[in-house]
Protein backbone atom coordinates (compact mmCIF):
# COMPACT_ATOMS: atom_id res chain seq x y z
CA UNK A 1 0.00 0.00 0.00
CA UNK A 2 1.46 3.37 -1.05
CA UNK A 3 1.90 6.10 1.55
CA UNK A 4 1.94 9.86 0.99
CA UNK A 5 2.36 12.73 3.40
CA UNK A 6 -0.57 14.48 1.71
CA UNK A 7 -3.27 13.53 -0.79
CA UNK A 8 -4.85 16.46 -2.66
CA UNK A 9 -8.29 15.71 -4.11
CA UNK A 10 -9.06 17.82 -7.16
CA UNK A 11 -6.70 19.80 -9.42
CA UNK A 12 -8.72 23.03 -9.39
CA UNK A 13 -7.10 26.34 -8.48
CA UNK A 14 -6.79 25.70 -4.73
CA UNK A 15 -5.83 22.05 -5.20
CA UNK A 16 -3.08 22.82 -7.71
CA UNK A 17 -1.69 25.60 -5.55
CA UNK A 18 -1.73 23.48 -2.38
CA UNK A 19 -0.17 20.45 -4.08
CA UNK A 20 2.60 22.50 -5.70
CA UNK A 21 3.59 24.27 -2.51
CA UNK A 22 3.40 21.08 -0.42
CA UNK A 23 5.58 19.10 -2.80
CA UNK A 24 8.13 21.88 -3.23
CA UNK A 25 8.44 22.17 0.56
CA UNK A 26 9.13 18.48 1.09
CA UNK A 27 5.72 16.89 1.61
CA UNK A 28 5.36 13.78 -0.55
CA UNK A 29 2.11 14.58 -2.35
CA UNK A 30 -0.38 12.71 -4.54
CA UNK A 31 -2.72 14.86 -6.65
CA UNK A 32 -5.96 13.24 -7.83
CA UNK A 33 -8.12 14.60 -10.68
CA UNK A 34 -11.18 12.93 -12.15
CA UNK A 35 -10.84 14.80 -15.46
CA UNK A 36 -8.03 14.47 -17.99
CA UNK A 37 -6.64 18.00 -17.54
CA UNK A 38 -5.78 20.18 -14.54
CA UNK A 39 -7.49 23.45 -13.72
CA UNK A 40 -11.20 23.02 -12.99
CA UNK A 41 -12.53 26.47 -13.90
CA UNK A 42 -9.03 27.48 -15.01
CA UNK A 43 -9.16 25.65 -18.33
CA UNK A 44 -9.95 26.27 -21.98
CA UNK A 45 -11.60 24.33 -24.79
CA UNK A 46 -11.37 24.44 -28.58
CA UNK A 47 -14.25 24.60 -31.06
CA UNK A 48 -13.26 24.94 -34.69
CA UNK A 49 -10.98 27.95 -35.13
CA UNK A 50 -11.55 29.22 -31.61
CA UNK A 51 -10.04 28.58 -28.18
CA UNK A 52 -12.42 29.58 -25.38
CA UNK A 53 -11.37 30.61 -21.89
CA UNK A 54 -13.77 28.89 -19.48
CA UNK A 55 -13.95 31.30 -16.56
CA UNK A 56 -11.17 33.83 -15.96
CA UNK A 57 -12.30 37.40 -16.63
CA UNK A 58 -9.65 39.42 -14.83
CA UNK A 59 -6.88 38.11 -12.57
CA UNK A 60 -6.32 40.31 -9.53
CA UNK A 61 -3.50 40.61 -7.02
CA UNK A 62 -0.65 40.40 -9.53
CA UNK A 63 0.87 43.86 -9.59
CA UNK A 64 3.49 45.08 -12.04
CA UNK A 65 7.16 44.06 -12.21
CA UNK A 66 8.12 47.34 -10.55
CA UNK A 67 5.32 47.09 -7.97
CA UNK A 68 4.62 43.36 -7.49
CA UNK A 69 1.74 42.19 -5.34
CA UNK A 70 1.05 38.88 -3.67
CA UNK A 71 0.14 36.70 -6.67
CA UNK A 72 3.28 37.64 -8.61
CA UNK A 73 5.39 36.77 -5.56
CA UNK A 74 3.55 33.46 -5.06
CA UNK A 75 3.90 32.51 -8.74
CA UNK A 76 7.61 33.26 -8.55
CA UNK A 77 8.04 31.26 -5.33
CA UNK A 78 6.29 28.24 -6.85
CA UNK A 79 8.38 28.35 -10.02
CA UNK A 80 5.59 29.26 -12.45
CA UNK A 81 6.19 32.95 -13.18
CA UNK A 82 8.76 32.11 -15.87
CA UNK A 83 6.40 29.54 -17.40
CA UNK A 84 3.54 31.96 -18.14
CA UNK A 85 3.14 35.29 -19.91
CA UNK A 86 1.03 37.85 -18.05
CA UNK A 87 -0.93 40.41 -20.07
CA UNK A 88 -2.04 43.65 -18.45
CA UNK A 89 -5.36 45.38 -19.19
CA UNK A 90 -5.15 49.16 -19.39
CA UNK A 91 -8.80 49.71 -18.43
CA UNK A 92 -10.91 48.34 -15.61
CA UNK A 93 -13.94 47.92 -17.84
CA UNK A 94 -16.43 49.63 -20.09
CA UNK A 95 -19.99 49.95 -18.78
CA UNK A 96 -22.83 50.44 -21.22
CA UNK A 97 -26.41 51.26 -20.27
CA UNK A 98 -28.01 51.50 -23.73
CA UNK A 99 -29.34 54.98 -24.44
CA UNK A 100 -28.15 56.21 -21.05
CA UNK A 101 -24.39 55.99 -20.62
CA UNK A 102 -21.23 54.50 -22.12
CA UNK A 103 -18.20 54.94 -19.87
CA UNK A 104 -14.74 53.35 -19.80
CA UNK A 105 -12.81 53.45 -16.51
CA UNK A 106 -9.00 53.56 -16.32
CA UNK A 107 -7.14 50.96 -14.25
CA UNK A 108 -5.46 53.57 -12.07
CA UNK A 109 -6.72 54.87 -8.73
CA UNK A 110 -5.82 58.55 -9.19
CA UNK A 111 -6.83 58.58 -12.86
CA UNK A 112 -10.13 56.99 -11.89
CA UNK A 113 -10.80 59.73 -9.36
CA UNK A 114 -10.06 62.49 -11.90
CA UNK A 115 -12.07 60.74 -14.61
CA UNK A 116 -15.13 60.50 -12.36
CA UNK A 117 -14.81 64.16 -11.39
CA UNK A 118 -14.72 65.12 -15.08
CA UNK A 119 -17.80 63.01 -15.77
CA UNK A 120 -19.72 64.16 -12.70
CA UNK A 121 -18.35 67.64 -11.78
CA UNK A 122 -21.25 68.35 -9.39
CA UNK A 123 -20.02 65.40 -7.25
CA UNK A 124 -16.37 66.56 -7.05
CA UNK A 125 -16.30 67.13 -3.30
CA UNK A 126 -18.11 63.85 -2.61
CA UNK A 127 -15.74 61.96 -4.91
CA UNK A 128 -12.71 63.37 -3.09
CA UNK A 129 -14.13 62.39 0.30
CA UNK A 130 -15.18 58.96 -0.97
CA UNK A 131 -11.74 58.14 -2.34
CA UNK A 132 -10.05 59.24 0.89
CA UNK A 133 -12.40 57.09 2.94
CA UNK A 134 -12.02 54.14 0.57
CA UNK A 135 -8.23 54.12 0.87
CA UNK A 136 -8.52 54.19 4.65
CA UNK A 137 -11.08 51.35 4.75
CA UNK A 138 -8.97 49.15 2.44
CA UNK A 139 -5.82 49.75 4.47
CA UNK A 140 -7.54 49.01 7.77
CA UNK A 141 -9.49 45.97 6.53
CA UNK A 142 -6.67 44.19 4.71
CA UNK A 143 -3.54 45.25 6.57
CA UNK A 144 -4.42 46.43 10.11
CA UNK A 145 -7.49 44.38 11.06
CA UNK A 146 -5.81 40.94 10.76
CA UNK A 147 -3.33 41.96 13.46
CA UNK A 148 -5.91 43.72 15.65
CA UNK A 149 -8.19 40.65 15.57
CA UNK A 150 -5.49 38.62 17.30
CA UNK A 151 -5.82 40.84 20.37
CA UNK A 152 -9.58 40.15 20.65
CA UNK A 153 -9.93 43.73 21.90
CA UNK A 154 -12.98 45.67 20.66
CA UNK A 155 -11.65 48.99 21.88
CA UNK A 156 -8.43 48.49 19.91
CA UNK A 157 -10.54 47.67 16.84
CA UNK A 158 -12.32 51.02 17.12
CA UNK A 159 -9.13 53.02 17.66
CA UNK A 160 -6.92 51.24 15.11
CA UNK A 161 -9.63 50.72 12.45
CA UNK A 162 -12.05 53.65 12.89
CA UNK A 163 -13.02 53.92 9.21
CA UNK A 164 -13.58 50.19 8.89
CA UNK A 165 -15.61 50.21 12.11
CA UNK A 166 -17.79 53.04 10.78
CA UNK A 167 -18.20 51.92 7.15
CA UNK A 168 -16.61 48.54 6.41
CA UNK A 169 -19.49 46.27 7.39
CA UNK A 170 -22.30 48.42 6.02
CA UNK A 171 -23.85 47.52 2.68
CA UNK A 172 -22.18 48.98 -0.39
CA UNK A 173 -25.48 50.56 -1.47
CA UNK A 174 -25.88 52.31 1.87
CA UNK A 175 -22.37 53.78 1.80
CA UNK A 176 -22.60 54.91 -1.83
CA UNK A 177 -25.96 56.56 -1.20
CA UNK A 178 -24.49 58.45 1.74
CA UNK A 179 -21.79 59.97 -0.48
CA UNK A 180 -23.42 60.33 -3.89
CA UNK A 181 -26.73 61.64 -5.20
CA UNK A 182 -26.06 60.97 -8.89
CA UNK A 183 -27.42 57.52 -9.73
CA UNK A 184 -25.29 57.20 -12.86
CA UNK A 185 -22.10 57.75 -10.86
CA UNK A 186 -23.11 54.81 -8.68
CA UNK A 187 -23.96 52.75 -11.79
CA UNK A 188 -20.52 53.43 -13.23
CA UNK A 189 -18.49 52.26 -10.22
CA UNK A 190 -20.50 49.24 -9.02
CA UNK A 191 -20.23 46.44 -11.68
CA UNK A 192 -17.57 44.50 -9.78
CA UNK A 193 -20.26 43.18 -7.41
CA UNK A 194 -20.69 40.48 -10.04
CA UNK A 195 -17.23 39.10 -9.26
CA UNK A 196 -18.60 37.76 -5.97
CA UNK A 197 -22.20 37.35 -7.12
CA UNK A 198 -23.91 39.54 -4.53
CA UNK A 199 -25.80 42.76 -5.40
CA UNK A 200 -24.56 45.88 -3.68
CA UNK A 201 -27.59 45.92 -1.38
CA UNK A 202 -26.02 42.92 0.40
CA UNK A 203 -22.31 43.16 -0.40
CA UNK A 204 -20.39 44.73 2.49
CA UNK A 205 -18.51 47.87 1.55
CA UNK A 206 -15.08 46.64 2.66
CA UNK A 207 -15.23 43.72 0.21
CA UNK A 208 -16.54 45.81 -2.67
CA UNK A 209 -14.10 48.69 -2.34
CA UNK A 210 -11.22 46.24 -1.90
CA UNK A 211 -11.93 44.84 -5.37
CA UNK A 212 -12.16 48.26 -7.00
CA UNK A 213 -9.06 49.59 -5.22
CA UNK A 214 -6.80 46.59 -5.85
CA UNK A 215 -7.75 46.32 -9.52
CA UNK A 216 -6.75 49.99 -9.84
CA UNK A 217 -3.52 49.74 -7.87
CA UNK A 218 -2.32 46.30 -9.03
CA UNK A 219 -4.15 46.21 -12.38
CA UNK A 220 -6.37 43.60 -14.02
CA UNK A 221 -4.42 40.85 -15.78
CA UNK A 222 -4.89 37.97 -18.18
CA UNK A 223 -2.66 35.03 -18.99
CA UNK A 224 -1.45 34.60 -22.55
CA UNK A 225 -3.16 31.50 -23.91
CA UNK A 226 -5.77 31.56 -21.13
CA UNK A 227 -5.89 30.30 -17.56
CA UNK A 228 -5.14 26.75 -18.79
CA UNK A 229 -1.53 27.92 -19.23
CA UNK A 230 -1.29 28.74 -15.51
CA UNK A 231 -2.89 25.42 -14.53
CA UNK A 232 -0.41 23.56 -16.73
CA UNK A 233 2.49 25.60 -15.33
CA UNK A 234 1.50 24.75 -11.75
CA UNK A 235 1.20 21.08 -12.64
CA UNK A 236 4.62 21.18 -14.32
CA UNK A 237 6.19 22.78 -11.25
CA UNK A 238 4.51 20.16 -9.04
CA UNK A 239 5.85 17.27 -11.13
CA UNK A 240 9.33 18.81 -11.42
CA UNK A 241 9.48 18.79 -7.61
CA UNK A 242 8.67 15.06 -7.59
CA UNK A 243 4.90 15.18 -7.12
CA UNK A 244 2.67 12.43 -8.50
CA UNK A 245 -0.57 13.21 -10.35
CA UNK A 246 -3.25 10.75 -11.45
CA UNK A 247 -5.81 11.87 -14.00
CA UNK A 248 -9.12 10.10 -14.63
CA UNK A 249 -8.87 9.11 -10.99
CA UNK A 250 -11.42 10.33 -8.47
CA UNK A 251 -11.31 9.81 -4.72
CA UNK A 252 -14.15 7.62 -3.44
CA UNK A 253 -13.69 7.66 0.35
CA UNK A 254 -11.63 9.36 3.02
CA UNK A 255 -10.90 6.95 5.86
CA UNK A 256 -10.33 8.12 9.42
CA UNK A 257 -9.12 6.49 12.62
CA UNK A 258 -9.50 7.98 16.11
CA UNK A 259 -10.67 11.29 14.66
CA UNK A 260 -7.77 11.67 12.23
CA UNK A 261 -7.28 11.09 8.50
CA UNK A 262 -5.75 7.70 7.74
CA UNK A 263 -6.22 6.85 4.04
CA UNK A 264 -8.03 7.57 0.77
CA UNK A 265 -9.83 5.01 -1.39
CA UNK A 266 -9.42 5.71 -5.12
CA UNK A 267 -12.05 4.86 -7.72
CA UNK A 268 -9.61 2.29 -9.09
CA UNK A 269 -10.09 0.30 -5.88
CA UNK A 270 -6.61 1.15 -4.57
CA UNK A 271 -6.24 2.56 -1.06
CA UNK A 272 -3.38 4.91 -0.25
CA UNK A 273 -2.45 5.90 3.29
CA UNK A 274 -1.62 9.49 4.19
CA UNK A 275 -1.15 11.92 7.04
CA UNK A 276 -3.27 14.71 5.53
CA UNK A 277 -5.92 15.26 2.87
CA UNK A 278 -6.65 18.53 1.09
CA UNK A 279 -10.08 18.43 -0.53
CA UNK A 280 -10.69 20.85 -3.37
CA UNK A 281 -14.22 19.40 -3.52
CA UNK A 282 -17.14 21.22 -1.91
CA UNK A 283 -17.16 20.51 1.85
CA UNK A 284 -20.82 19.47 1.45
CA UNK A 285 -19.66 16.55 -0.70
CA UNK A 286 -16.45 16.00 1.28
CA UNK A 287 -18.20 15.61 4.63
CA UNK A 288 -21.52 14.09 3.56
CA UNK A 289 -20.39 11.70 0.82
CA UNK A 290 -16.66 11.08 0.99
CA UNK A 291 -15.92 10.90 4.71
CA UNK A 292 -16.30 7.43 6.25
CA UNK A 293 -18.44 8.71 9.14
CA UNK A 294 -22.19 8.08 9.29
CA UNK A 295 -22.77 11.75 10.02
CA UNK A 296 -20.32 14.67 9.84
CA UNK A 297 -19.00 16.14 13.10
CA UNK A 298 -21.55 18.36 14.86
CA UNK A 299 -19.43 21.51 14.46
CA UNK A 300 -19.39 20.96 10.68
CA UNK A 301 -23.14 20.34 10.54
CA UNK A 302 -23.71 23.51 12.53
CA UNK A 303 -21.57 25.44 10.07
CA UNK A 304 -23.48 24.07 7.08
CA UNK A 305 -26.87 24.94 8.59
CA UNK A 306 -26.05 28.63 8.55
CA UNK A 307 -24.83 28.71 4.95
CA UNK A 308 -26.67 29.50 1.73
CA UNK A 309 -25.85 28.17 -1.72
CA UNK A 310 -23.95 30.58 -3.91
CA UNK A 311 -24.85 31.76 -7.39
CA UNK A 312 -24.05 29.98 -10.63
CA UNK A 313 -24.04 31.36 -14.19
CA UNK A 314 -25.02 30.90 -17.78
CA UNK A 315 -22.00 31.38 -20.04
CA UNK A 316 -22.37 31.81 -23.78
CA UNK A 317 -19.10 31.22 -25.67
CA UNK A 318 -19.12 32.85 -29.10
CA UNK A 319 -16.69 32.49 -31.98
CA UNK A 320 -17.17 35.47 -34.31
CA UNK A 321 -16.16 35.78 -37.97
CA UNK A 322 -14.98 39.37 -37.61
CA UNK A 323 -12.44 41.32 -35.56
CA UNK A 324 -13.34 42.85 -32.16
CA UNK A 325 -12.86 46.33 -33.59
CA UNK A 326 -15.43 45.73 -36.34
CA UNK A 327 -18.05 45.14 -33.64
CA UNK A 328 -17.06 48.22 -31.66
CA UNK A 329 -15.04 46.59 -28.85
CA UNK A 330 -12.66 49.05 -27.21
CA UNK A 331 -11.88 47.09 -24.02
CA UNK A 332 -11.54 43.44 -23.05
CA UNK A 333 -14.22 43.72 -20.35
CA UNK A 334 -17.68 45.24 -20.78
CA UNK A 335 -20.69 45.29 -18.47
CA UNK A 336 -24.07 45.76 -20.16
CA UNK A 337 -27.04 46.82 -18.02
CA UNK A 338 -30.61 47.75 -18.90
CA UNK A 339 -31.48 48.53 -15.30
CA UNK A 340 -29.97 50.79 -12.68
CA UNK A 341 -27.70 49.23 -10.07
CA UNK A 342 -30.25 50.18 -7.40
CA UNK A 343 -32.76 47.85 -9.07
CA UNK A 344 -30.46 44.84 -9.39
CA UNK A 345 -31.73 42.05 -7.15
CA UNK A 346 -31.25 38.32 -6.85
CA UNK A 347 -34.91 37.62 -7.73
CA UNK A 348 -34.28 37.47 -11.49
CA UNK A 349 -31.31 35.14 -10.93
CA UNK A 350 -33.71 32.46 -9.67
CA UNK A 351 -35.68 32.51 -12.93
CA UNK A 352 -35.22 31.99 -16.67
CA UNK A 353 -36.42 35.54 -17.36
CA UNK A 354 -34.39 37.58 -19.82
CA UNK A 355 -31.32 38.98 -18.00
CA UNK A 356 -31.09 42.72 -17.42
CA UNK A 357 -27.39 42.57 -16.66
CA UNK A 358 -24.55 40.81 -18.44
CA UNK A 359 -20.77 40.62 -18.52
CA UNK A 360 -18.98 40.56 -21.88
CA UNK A 361 -15.34 39.54 -22.23
CA UNK A 362 -13.54 39.77 -25.57
CA UNK A 363 -10.41 37.76 -24.84
CA UNK A 364 -8.52 38.21 -28.07
CA UNK A 365 -8.84 41.96 -27.69
CA UNK A 366 -5.71 41.47 -25.57
CA UNK A 367 -4.60 37.98 -26.70
CA UNK A 368 -4.86 37.77 -30.49
CA UNK A 369 -3.78 34.13 -30.65
CA UNK A 370 -7.08 32.79 -29.25
CA UNK A 371 -8.71 33.24 -32.66
CA UNK A 372 -7.45 33.47 -36.25
CA UNK A 373 -6.65 36.93 -37.59
CA UNK A 374 -9.85 38.76 -38.41
CA UNK A 375 -11.94 36.70 -35.98
CA UNK A 376 -12.83 37.02 -32.30
CA UNK A 377 -13.75 35.02 -29.19
CA UNK A 378 -16.30 36.57 -26.86
CA UNK A 379 -17.93 35.22 -23.71
CA UNK A 380 -21.28 36.50 -22.42
CA UNK A 381 -22.17 35.78 -18.78
CA UNK A 382 -25.35 36.19 -16.77
CA UNK A 383 -25.36 35.18 -13.10
CA UNK A 384 -28.10 32.72 -12.25
CA UNK A 385 -28.91 30.29 -9.45
CA UNK A 386 -29.07 26.57 -10.16
CA UNK A 387 -32.68 26.41 -8.91
CA UNK A 388 -33.83 27.99 -12.16
CA UNK A 389 -32.82 24.80 -14.03
CA UNK A 390 -33.69 21.98 -11.65
CA UNK A 391 -37.25 21.34 -12.92
CA UNK A 392 -36.49 21.45 -16.65
CA UNK A 393 -37.23 18.04 -18.25
CA UNK A 394 -34.15 16.42 -19.84
CA UNK A 395 -35.77 16.44 -23.28
CA UNK A 396 -36.19 20.24 -23.07
CA UNK A 397 -32.79 21.06 -21.62
CA UNK A 398 -30.90 21.78 -24.85
CA UNK A 399 -33.63 23.94 -26.37
CA UNK A 400 -34.01 25.81 -23.06
CA UNK A 401 -30.32 26.57 -22.70
CA UNK A 402 -30.04 27.91 -26.25
CA UNK A 403 -33.22 29.94 -25.76
CA UNK A 404 -31.65 31.55 -22.69
CA UNK A 405 -28.44 32.09 -24.65
CA UNK A 406 -30.52 33.92 -27.24
CA UNK A 407 -31.91 36.20 -24.50
CA UNK A 408 -28.35 36.98 -23.46
CA UNK A 409 -27.42 37.91 -27.04
CA UNK A 410 -30.49 40.15 -27.22
CA UNK A 411 -29.24 42.00 -24.14
CA UNK A 412 -25.67 42.37 -25.40
CA UNK A 413 -26.59 43.40 -28.95
CA UNK A 414 -28.07 46.57 -27.46
CA UNK A 415 -24.44 47.52 -26.81
CA UNK A 416 -22.85 45.70 -29.78
CA UNK A 417 -25.61 45.72 -32.45
CA UNK A 418 -23.80 43.59 -35.04
CA UNK A 419 -22.77 40.72 -32.76
CA UNK A 420 -25.56 38.29 -33.67
CA UNK A 421 -24.93 38.38 -37.43
CA UNK A 422 -21.25 37.45 -37.00
CA UNK A 423 -21.64 34.32 -34.84
CA UNK A 424 -19.74 31.37 -36.32
CA UNK A 425 -19.59 29.09 -33.26
CA UNK A 426 -21.71 29.07 -30.10
CA UNK A 427 -21.59 26.97 -26.94
CA UNK A 428 -23.79 27.45 -23.87
CA UNK A 429 -22.89 26.39 -20.33
CA UNK A 430 -25.59 26.48 -17.66
CA UNK A 431 -25.60 25.84 -13.91
CA UNK A 432 -26.21 22.19 -14.85
CA UNK A 433 -22.95 22.23 -16.83
CA UNK A 434 -21.10 23.65 -13.81
CA UNK A 435 -22.69 21.04 -11.57
CA UNK A 436 -21.63 18.19 -13.84
CA UNK A 437 -18.17 19.38 -14.84
CA UNK A 438 -17.02 20.98 -11.57
CA UNK A 439 -18.93 18.60 -9.26
CA UNK A 440 -20.37 21.55 -7.36
CA UNK A 441 -23.79 21.48 -5.62
CA UNK A 442 -26.19 23.79 -7.42
CA UNK A 443 -23.51 24.51 -10.00
CA UNK A 444 -22.25 27.24 -7.64
CA UNK A 445 -19.25 29.03 -9.15
CA UNK A 446 -18.23 30.94 -6.01
CA UNK A 447 -19.06 28.24 -3.46
CA UNK A 448 -21.36 29.26 -0.64
CA UNK A 449 -23.05 32.64 -0.92
CA UNK A 450 -20.32 35.23 -0.43
CA UNK A 451 -21.87 37.14 2.46
CA UNK A 452 -20.00 38.61 5.38
CA UNK A 453 -21.17 35.69 7.52
CA UNK A 454 -19.26 33.34 5.22
CA UNK A 455 -16.02 35.30 5.30
CA UNK A 456 -12.93 34.43 7.31
CA UNK A 457 -13.85 37.29 9.65
CA UNK A 458 -16.82 35.30 10.94
CA UNK A 459 -15.91 31.65 10.31
CA UNK A 460 -13.47 29.23 11.83
CA UNK A 461 -11.89 26.75 9.43
CA UNK A 462 -13.44 23.27 9.22
CA UNK A 463 -10.93 21.38 11.36
CA UNK A 464 -13.07 18.81 13.22
CA UNK A 465 -11.11 15.95 11.60
CA UNK A 466 -7.38 16.01 12.28
CA UNK A 467 -5.54 16.12 8.96
CA UNK A 468 -8.58 16.94 6.78
CA UNK A 469 -8.45 20.34 5.11
CA UNK A 470 -10.93 22.00 2.76
CA UNK A 471 -9.46 24.39 0.19
CA UNK A 472 -11.64 25.87 -2.54
CA UNK A 473 -14.03 28.72 -3.22
CA UNK A 474 -16.32 27.01 -0.69
CA UNK A 475 -13.94 27.91 2.14
CA UNK A 476 -12.87 31.40 1.06
CA UNK A 477 -14.17 34.25 -1.02
CA UNK A 478 -14.73 33.05 -4.58
CA UNK A 479 -12.76 34.05 -7.66
CA UNK A 480 -9.32 33.17 -8.93
CA UNK A 481 -7.01 35.08 -6.56
CA UNK A 482 -8.85 34.05 -3.35
CA UNK A 483 -8.91 30.36 -4.29
CA UNK A 484 -5.25 30.34 -5.33
CA UNK A 485 -4.33 31.94 -2.01
CA UNK A 486 -6.62 29.57 -0.13
CA UNK A 487 -4.69 26.60 -1.52
CA UNK A 488 -1.36 28.29 -0.86
CA UNK A 489 -2.23 29.12 2.76
CA UNK A 490 -3.71 25.67 3.38
CA UNK A 491 -0.38 24.18 2.34
CA UNK A 492 1.42 26.49 4.75
CA UNK A 493 -0.83 25.32 7.57
CA UNK A 494 -0.15 21.64 6.80
CA UNK A 495 3.60 22.13 6.54
CA UNK A 496 3.66 23.98 9.87
CA UNK A 497 1.63 21.25 11.61
CA UNK A 498 3.73 18.46 10.12
CA UNK A 499 6.91 20.14 11.36
CA UNK A 500 5.37 20.45 14.83
CA UNK A 501 4.36 16.76 14.88
CA UNK A 502 7.83 15.67 13.77
CA UNK A 503 9.44 17.82 16.44
CA UNK A 504 7.15 16.34 19.12
CA UNK A 505 7.85 12.80 17.87
CA UNK A 506 11.60 13.42 17.96
CA UNK A 507 11.59 14.83 21.52
CA UNK A 508 9.36 12.00 22.82
CA UNK A 509 11.94 9.49 21.67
Amino acid sequence: MSHYDTVVIGAGNAGLMAATRLQREGSKTLLLERHNVPGGCATSFVRGDFEFEVALHQLSGVGTESSPFIMRRVFEELGVLNKIELVQEEELYRIIMPGRLDVTLPADWNELKHHLKNLFPEEEDSINRFFTLSEAVVNEYYFVLPRVRLTNNEEKLRTKCPNFAAYGLRSTTEVLNEFFSNEDLINVITPYWSYVGIPTTELVFAEFIGMLYFYCIYKPWHIKGGSQMLSSALLSSFEEAGGEVRFHCAAEKIFTENGAVRAVLLETGETVTCDAVVSNVSPLITYHEMLDLETPPSSVLQDFKSRRMGVSAVCLYLGLDCSPEELGFTTASTFVMTTSNAEVTEARMYTLDAPDWGMVTCYNFIDEELAPKGKAVVTLVALQYGEAWKDIPPEKYISTKYAFGDKLITLVEQAYPKIREHIEKAEVATPMTMMRYLNTPGGAIYGFKQTLQDSSLMRESLDAIDGLYSASSWTSMGGFQPTYLNGYNTARKIIKQMKTKRKVAKTSH
